[in-house]
């Protein structure tokens, strides 16, 4: 039972614990502290989940979300991305959270896979909106503190063991990130944190069959990114969460989401402050999950050699780690949704082999119902490959994929990580990125103010400069 001393305390439970450790980082992390290329890291990756955002705002199964949530919610004080209006800021959290992730073009983290900024970014925004007044640098801490605890509680439970069983991880140990992003413009002491990360914890899910044509695969970080903050705000008003929740042995965090699988808690308070997951954040190139990029980078490597033709081509075989095979394969039937085209490893092959692309235009309803797609897909087949699963989490994401035409020949090629980890974009390469994605959607001059202004978080005054210039409608990518 919680005593009113309980209530009244600012130190965590146990500051030495697992929980303490974190809660009392977060509660005296200064943006002082933060090198440079962290809050640099920190800002291009905001803006790329922007871009996301823009694109995934007015997209099919985006308008649904908006029309039952809002009917559910009504209006209120937080901007819905894109649409020129308000709701609820758990409305909103969950709203923007489905755009980011809304067309499988946001940021990755290899070893303990979730999408950061659809878990933060709409925490940030609706709790700046909530308090009135933050200024871009608080956002910019905010946002800093949101990216590195995610993956940090994802290592702690081998993020990828989780996908191969069956966990949608990102939404699982998403609801941390989100309660630390919103915690920090709370400005929450240890105790409250301690509180926030237990409420935080009690609230993680999210089922990985929701890939296969479920509109709410796209929803699952919006829900985490609604429960951080809401954990956040019930911590901050003195509502108490779970004490010591990475340290509980039964029902805590880390027991029950990692039981018979060792969970390891000092993954998640190892080197902080000195050593950053914010770095080993991946911006995305293709629109496709995470674990398909290696394959798509050697398929295109091998049309480099070779130009593909759907008619040359007798099969194509694909080796994967468990963890994306149980991910990216299954046997798909016509006709499947864009959801699950993205996930797909044979259909994201065919289609790059026939369009010379892995898009926005790759993905769409319209694309995915033609026929020579489904002529291709057949001849495509993906194995598991035990020895990948030996390089633990760095060895998660290689391929092997082989081309045999009808000629006799074959083209192989092997890929240790996608190229956008083993040459991340560049600042400019991600500015492109966002351009390349709004074009069409919002105007040239909004693009520019929306980079320049994201770019410069720490002199914005008012993190409200930058909502007004996402809150205006936008196009659709396509209907």
């Amino acid at each position: 039972m919680n005593t009113t001393q309980d209530l009244n305390r600012d130190t965590a439970t146990d500051p030495d614990g697992t929980t303490g450790q974190l809660a009392t980082w977060l509660a005296n992390l200064k943006l002082d502290d933060v090198p440079q290329h962290i809050r640099d890291r920190a800002k291009y990756l905001t803006l790329d989940g922007l871009g996301c955002a823009i694109v995934g705002a007015q997209l099919p199964w985006s308008r649904k979300a908006v029309e039952l949530v809002t009917a559910l919610e009504g209006q209120g004080e937080s901007t819905v991305i894109g649409w020129g209006m308000k709701t609820s800021a758990p409305a909103a959290a969950l709203l923007n959270g489905t755009f980011i992730q809304g067309f499988e073009l946001d940021d990755f983290h290899l070893a303990a896979p979730l999408h950061s900024a659809s878990l933060v970014i709409p925490s940030l925004l609706a709790s700046a909106e909530k308090l009135g007044g933050i200024s871009g640098a608080k956002l910019l801490q905010g946002a800093v503190a949101g990216y590195e605890v995610g993956p940090r509680v994802g290592l702690a439970l081998h993020g990828t063991q989780m996908l191969s069983r069956g966990w949608h991880s990102g939404s699982v140990f998403g609801t941390h990130a989100s309660a630390a992003a919103a915690g920090t413009l709370l400005q929450l002491n240890p105790a409250q944190f301690e509180d926030a990360l237990g409420l935080a914890g009690t609230q993680s899910a999210g089922l990985m069959a929701a890939q296969y044509e479920a509109m709410s695969k796209r929803m699952h970080h919006g829900f985490s990114s609604r429960n951080g903050l809401y954990a956040a705000f019930l911590a901050a008003g003195g509502y108490t969460g779970i004490k010591r929740v990475f340290e509980r042995e039964y029902g805590g965090f880390l027991s029950t989401f990692g039981e018979g699988h060792a969970p390891d808690a000092t993954q998640i308070t190892n080197g902080l402050g000195q050593h950053w997951e914010i770095e080993r954040i991946v911006i995305k190139q293709y629109a496709a999950m995470g674990g398909l990029h290696a394959p798509l980078d050697a398929l295109f490597a091998i049309n480099a050699q070779r130009t593909l033709h759907a008619d040359d081509i007798e099969r194509i075989e694909v080796d994967l780690s468990h963890a994306v095979y149980h991910h990216g394969w299954w046997e798909i039937e016509r006709p499947i949704t864009p959801i699950g085209a993205q996930m797909n490893i044979a259909y994201a092959l065919a289609v790059a082999i026939l369009d010379g692309a892995a898009l926005v235009p790759q993905f769409t309803p319209q694309r995915i119902n033609q026929d020579d797609v489904w002529a291709l897909i057949p001849r495509i087949v993906a194995r598991h490959e035990p020895e990948f699963d030996k390089g633990g989490p760095a060895g998660r994401v290689q391929t092997r994929v082989r081309v045999f035409f009808r000629d006799g020949s074959q083209i192989e090629e092997f890929r240790m990580a996608p190229r956008s980890i083993l040459q991340p974009l560049s600042k400019e390469e991600i500015v492109s990125k966002f351009c390349h994605l709004t074009d069409g959607l919002i105007t040239p001059a909004r693009q520019t103010e929306i980079v320049r202004v994201v770019l410069a978080l720490e002199e914005l005054t008012d993190t409200g400069e930058l909502i007004a210039l996402l809150a205006p409608k936008v196009a659709a990518a396509f209907a």
